[in-house]
């Protein structure tokens, strides 16, 4: 059947995200030794790269961004995704990394008077110079299938002190390359970082002299039919730190920020109905999956707990809009504090025993004020509070869609779209990890009109080609200039995205964590811990909580212990910075994993999250282990070590698929043999 003719392109995701990984990328790899994997192109649904996050020598995976194209026809309907065997498409990609040569991040400046002016980042640096602290490799285009090569690198860019022992750094933030279908892929940086006059990094986020390797970008793509060219509507790029639970979703993502700005515009429709499946449970959920990256969540939410907002019991009830069980959903509503909003008067007052459980734009220098924790959008709240009046229906349970093959045609652009966006953090923006509180910003966006069904929502504001963002407001950025016409909230260039985030972003992971105050009962609240875990199970606990020859206390201890996952590069908080940079891709990677046969009577479902491919050097001289082995075999005879799948280890060598042994070292010894700080 023919379809309607195409009249124009639009590029997807409108904003992918790439992640930086270490591990080489050779172009004619076998398939599940590419060295990276595509990030995720489906709602909810993790990347789940063939051979795991690491590679078998233990290098951390680059999340590759795909772009494709896809035609609509003048009714604003999807008619097919447009690849090479329908026309010759060439991209065109400019990625470039502004962080030194931005301005120093003390807070998000949409939070209305609490909001902080703020100075240059490496501000001894003046006048033209500062050019120089921009790396800035130029565009790159490419066309064709399954290509890839140096032409197509951005390896050309570079950061220059001018008082630097090293007048020049060159830095490498990533390639393209073509899969066999024409849709481009965008890998990022390898994770360089470093100080050019060779200084160790002493702030979060405002190191002075440092750089990294992420970047962002413009996509555009050129699409040739027929002897004649259209341009697709074009899209961005940004490059991200490493996601270390991947898996395990934000209370509040990205996208649920974005959608929140569009609903509050009036860019797009509010849904009609509420369907719990689909708008409240995702909420609980993500809650008890970060039992896995936070020990406070695991005792208020985890597997056991009266909470367990997963469980079949309480769902049972939450799930159902009869009356009886409206005295419960307004428990659990009353529970989550309220949206926070710029104010003119005094803000309200802290609520740090509610939902949800995170620090908030506002930590630190705003403490007892109602920023200081993190709110829900007013969107998500809204949800919630029809959800407690018995205003909405059930649905049909949770999402069964695991591949873009599942998705109608006409919805797979916008599900692309929505998945990029849910796999990024939607706060706390301290500065955040993989982007910032400048997505809040009505000017960032493309406005849609809902009237007009050729309109597409979510999409940046994109400069014009060959416009580049303005780096300089003088010598104080101030709120107002910010958010004003003309300044740097205003569209999205090469680089206008992540150059808010911290530098390097090693630092910031290494400092934000859960539980500053020793003295409250759980370790939270938490910044970031569905990114960058707090307390994890670890692989040797996991090996013992599936010994069923263990007496059930015994592996129910082990399944509770939680460790430190940044327990490897010391607990101060200047080596823990400095220990990073260096160390970040030997960190451990907590993976979804199947739960024991006999998980029901530990009260587990069918998965966990594991701590995988935690660095080899870091499991030496742990006499403790060999003291667990010990004990544990004196009463009960423990047999052979219990053998594991290939598939519940792939991060790991094939030694690792049976209960880690011993290894002799030090590992602080080992630290300073090699001369790491």
């Amino acid at each position: 059947m023919a379809h309607a003719p195409i009249v124009r392109y639009a590029i997807h995701p409108a904003l992918g995200i790439a992640r930086v990984g270490s591990a080489p990328a050779p172009a004619d790899a076998a398939p599940g030794e590419e060295g990276y994997y595509i990030t995720s192109e489906v709602p909810g649904v993790a990347a789940a790269p063939e051979g795991g996050f690491k590679t078998p020598d233990g290098q951390l995976k680059r999340g590759v961004a795909r772009f494709r194209v896809y035609g609509y026809d003048a009714d604003g309907n999807v008619v097919q995704e447009i690849t090479s065997a329908d026309a010759q498409i060439t991209w065109r990609v400019h990625v470039v990394n502004r962080k030194s040569a931005w301005y120093r991040f003390y807070n998000a400046m949409d939070i209305g008077a609490e909001a902080l002016d703020t100075t240059h980042r490496n501000d001894a640096i003046q006048g033209d110079q500062r050019r120089q602290l921009a790396i800035d490799p130029g565009p790159r285009t490419i066309t064709g299938n399954g290509v890839s090569g140096r032409a197509y690198q951005f390896a050309s860019g570079f950061i220059r002190f001018p008082d630097a022992p090293q007048d020049v750094v060159q830095v490498y933030l990533g390639e393209l390359r073509t899969d066999a279908q024409g849709r481009l892929l965008f890998l990022g940086g390898r994770g360089q970082a470093g100080s050019v006059y060779g200084e160790l990094p002493s702030t979060f986020a405002n190191n002075e002299g440092w750089y990294d390797d992420t970047s962002d970008g413009t996509v555009r793509a050129t699409i040739t039919v027929g002897g004649k060219d259209y341009d697709a509507e074009p899209a961005m790029v940004a490059v991200a730190p490493p996601n270390y639970a991947p898996g395990i979703f934000p209370v509040t993502t990205m996208w649920d920020v974005v959608h929140d700005l569009y609903l509050r515009q009036g860019w797009v429709t509010p849904e009609p109905q509420i369907v719990f499946w689909q708008h409240i449970y995702p909420l609980f959920a993500r809650l008890v999956d970060n039992q896995w990256v936070n020990h406070g969540l695991y005792i208020l939410f985890g597997a056991g707990s009266p909470s367990d907002l997963t469980s079949k019991a309480l769902l049972d009830k939450l799930s159902s809009p009869d009356a009886k069980n409206e005295k419960l959903r307004q428990q659990w509503a009353a529970w989550f504090r309220s949206p926070q909003i710029p104010v003119p008067e005094a803000r309200p007052e802290q609520r740090p025993d509610a939902l949800p459980p995170f620090y908030g734009d506002g930590y630190g220098e705003f403490r007892g004020t109602d920023i200081a924790d993190l709110g829900l959008t007013t969107t998500q709240y809204e949800w919630l509070d029809r959800w407690a009046k018995g205003d909405f229906v059930t649905g049909d349970g949770p999402s069964k869609i695991t591949s873009l093959d599942d998705i109608d045609l006409a919805d797979r652009p916008a599900a692309i779209d929505r998945a990029h966006l849910e796999d990024c953090l939607g706060g706390p923006f301290h500065p955040g990890i993989e982007l910032t509180w400048t997505l809040r910003v009505p000017t960032m966006w493309q406005p849609r009109n809902v009237h007009d069904k050729t309109s597409l929502a979510y999409r940046l504001n994109v400069l014009p080609e060959g416009q580049m963002p303005k780096d300089d407001f003088g010598p104080v950025l101030t709120p107002a200039v910010a958010l004003g016409k003309g300044g740097p909230t205003d569209g999205a260039g090469p680089g206008s995205l992540t150059r808010w985030q911290g530098v390097p972003w090693q630092t910031d992971e290494a400092s934000c964590l859960a539980g500053y105050d020793l003295s409250t009962y759980l370790a939270l609240p938490s910044f970031w811990s569905s990114r960058v875990p707090n307390e994890v199970l670890s692989v040797k606990a996991y090996h013992r909580v599936l010994d069923a020859n263990q007496p059930l206390l015994q592996r129910m201890k082990h399944l509770a212990y939680r460790q430190f996952w940044l327990r490897d590069i010391d607990t101060g908080s200047q080596e823990r910075r400095a220990h990073m940079v260096a160390e970040w891709d030997k960190m451990g990677i907590v993976t979804a994993v199947d739960a024991p046969s006999d998980g029901a009577s530990l009260g587990l479902g069918q998965q966990m999250w594991v701590e995988l491919g935690r660095d080899d050097s870091f499991e030496v001289n742990d006499p403790t282990w060999s003291q667990v082995q010990k004990a544990e075999s004196t009463s009960v005879s423990r047999g052979a070590p219990p053998a594991l799948r290939a598939a519940i280890l792939p991060a790991r060598h094939k030694a690792a698929a049976v209960e880690p042994a011993e290894i002799i070292g030090n590992p602080l010894r080992r630290r300073r043999d090699r001369g790491n700080v």
